[in-house]
């Protein structure tokens, strides 16, 4: 998994990293709000991270503004976000989640709690791919489907449909050419019964 890392104390930044990248995911960080944002302006698609740390309180775009402009920025709304400050206040988590963080942690943090959050973050973001692969399926199976709506006309005696050139045809026929079922043949348990009656009887 690839993070992002906004920190402008240089010491913190450093640790941040280093135990990150320790632990074997892909870290790329900048030291203040203005290049974090830049970083994920210019990273495209599948480039771009799918969590970031970032500090509250950074020179230029702070890690709150950074946060509500991912939430609102087409292709970002799903990143998972934790905060990182000296902040300890309820108010302030309060504050945090309400611009969209995921997460939050306080300073000075203990690295095996940053591994813990990241680790929930990491699952929660595979989770949300997983997701997302499941209705691309399902939006496609949805586009491939023909549906077949409106009244249809059917022989009371022979089973056959009318079809919309006002010609008769077997229902199978008909289902077939105009939606992606595959049908299979069977005989149902009162025409088996019959079937076998009629085999039973004896001849003349």
């Amino acid at each position: 998994m690839k993070i992002l890392v906004a920190e402008d104390d240089s010491i913190t930044r450093r640790i941040v990293e280093s135990t990150l990248g320790k632990l074997g995911w892909d870290v790329i960080t900048a030291a203040d709000g203005n290049a974090a944002w830049g970083i994920l302006q210019e990273m495209e698609g599948g480039n771009r991270p799918e969590l970031a740390i970032l500090d509250w309180m950074m020179p230029g775009m702070d890690g709150l503004e950074i946060c509500q402009r991912l939430r609102s920025t087409p292709g970002f709304e799903l990143m998972y976000v934790i905060l990182l400050t000296m902040r300890t206040e309820k108010e302030d988590l309060v504050t945090a989640l309400a611009a969209g963080a995921n997460d939050y942690i306080t300073k000075p943090f203990d690295p095996v709690e940053l591994e813990a959050r990241v680790r929930v973050g990491e699952r929660m973001v595979r989770l949300q791919t997983a997701l997302a692969a499941q209705v691309r399926d399902l939006e496609d199976a949805l586009a491939h489907v023909r549906r077949l709506q409106g009244l249809l006309p059917i022989c009371s005696y022979c089973k056959k449909v009318r079809n919309e050139q006002n010609y008769w045809e077997q229902v199978e026929r008909y289902l077939v050419t105009r939606s992606d079922l595959q049908l299979t043949h069977s005989v149902c348990p009162s025409c088996m019964e019959r079937v076998m009656k009629e085999i039973d009887e004896p001849a003349g």
